[in-house]
């Protein structure tokens, strides 16, 4: 036992965590999980390039496939002020990317009969049943306002979870309800979850839940629903039920001081505009956003991949039944307007509904999400592949940086 201590304890910390990045074993080459190294050696080319033209500060990418991690690259820069340069267990903010973590959060609260997916959310969160559905109509002085009505039905839990919930964000429109998000401050990171609810409520509701898919501030509403059925803090009660079960050492919604040198920024871009984060990872907000506020690595991220990737468990830890994880990423939206062809979602993810029709190539039932700074990750059950990209990018080169990435892993699938 003491001999084992003394041997660890010649480890560096980094290699340490490297070692126990591992969170399925490697394959001797791609082509062994059939996938195309010449394939794969051109997206790790076409990155590299756009890391020297600044449209990239730096990328930490994996695929794994049938079980097995196939191919990983880690490139750039993960701090361009301090030219640190971009290492495997760089921490990002995965904004968006938090939806699903929550969502299973949620729905393990089904499981164990606190909570089922057909309540009215006003049942756990009362102030949410006061809200109006607002529609923009001309006044008699020819300007925009806003006439309010009941819903035609209660926002359910599935309205949160599917993103029907007529919820939006503030951010995405011009319109008077968008302005009253603006007006209302949702969001801001110095208000609790609780009081972020208290806020939103005072806003319209841009249509009747279920009418249409809108993404927006669902999932920030789900984390404070499960605070409130957990009695724990989002953060405490996500540590508790994910980040634990699945050795997620290095995800929450704050940095500590002692991981502040391994945080991933933006950098600039090219022709010099600055790349500029939402939030501080370390400024202490009240606020936990259960829609984008989390910050997690490649590793972390893929062993929470991992465990949906096999039914709901991994690690000898099981974080929801198969039956209830074939729920959450089955198609939940159906004809509602909203969604692009071939893309519906389901509870916490986007999924896959045809081959064609989409813009992309995929599986039909692949299920994933992506993040605002570019991070991107999905699982095709069909392929049995896993695919992570973890970048920080600004705004107007995300979408089409994480289509790229997407269109050549698919590209590498070759049996």
């Amino acid at each position: 036992m003491r001999k084992t201590i003394g041997v660890l304890a010649l480890l560096s910390a980094t290699t340490v965590a490297q070692a126990r990045a591992e969170a399925l074993p490697r394959a001797a080459t791609p082509e062994e999980v059939g996938l195309s190294s010449a394939q794969l050696k051109r997206i790790e080319e076409v990155t590299r390039k756009h890391v020297d033209a600044g449209l990239v500060p730096g990328a930490v990418m994996l695929v794994a496939r049938r079980g097995k991690i196939a191919w990983s690259a880690t490139l750039g820069k993960r701090d361009v002020a301090s030219g640190d340069a971009m290492k495997p267990d760089s921490i990002f903010r995965i904004y968006s990317m938090t939806k699903p973590i929550v969502s299973v959060a949620a729905m393990q609260l089904v499981e164990e009969g606190k909570l089922q997916v057909g309540d009215p959310v006003s049942r756990y969160l009362p102030e949410i049943g006061k809200m109006k559905v607002g529609t923009e109509k001309t006044g008699a002085d020819g300007r925009p306002v806003l006439h309010l009505a009941d819903p035609e039905r209660a926002m359910t839990v599935q309205d949160l979870l599917r993103h029907t919930s007529g919820l939006t964000y503030g951010s995405r429109g011009s319109g008077l309800i968008n302005q009253a998000y603006v007006d209302a401050k949702i969001g801001d990171r110095s208000f609790s979850n609780e009081e972020f609810v208290s806020r939103l409520s005072t806003v319209p509701l841009k249509f009747s839940p279920g009418a249409r898919w809108e993404y927006g501030v669902s999932t920030d509403v789900l984390g404070r629903l499960v605070e409130v059925i957990d009695g724990r803090r989002l953060g405490e009660a996500l540590a508790a039920r994910v980040f634990k079960p699945m050795g997620m050492v290095d995800s929450g919604f704050q940095v500590p001081a002692d991981k502040l040198g391994r945080a991933a920024q933006p950098g600039p871009r090219p022709g010099g505009q600055p790349g500029t984060p939402r939030f501080a990872v370390n400024d202490g907000a009240r606020y936990e956003s259960g829609g984008g506020g989390l910050t997690s690595t490649m590793d972390d991220y893929l062993r929470f991949a991992v465990a949906l990737s096999n039914g709901g468990a991994a690690y000898d830890q099981r974080l929801l039944g198969k039956q209830t994880l074939a729920f959450m990423t089955a198609d939940h939206t159906g004809t509602r307007p909203g969604r692009p062809p071939g893309l519906g979602f389901g509870l916490g993810f986007e999924v896959r509904t045809m081959t064609g029709e989409a813009a992309l190539p995929g599986s039909v039932g692949e299920y994933g999400w992506a993040g605002n700074a570019g991070t991107l990750f999905w699982i095709d059950p069909r392929t049995q592949l896993i695919a992570i990209y973890m970048v920080q990018v600004s705004d107007p080169d995300r979408v089409a940086l994480r289509n790229q990435f997407r269109s050549m892993v698919q590209a590498a699938i070759i049996d």
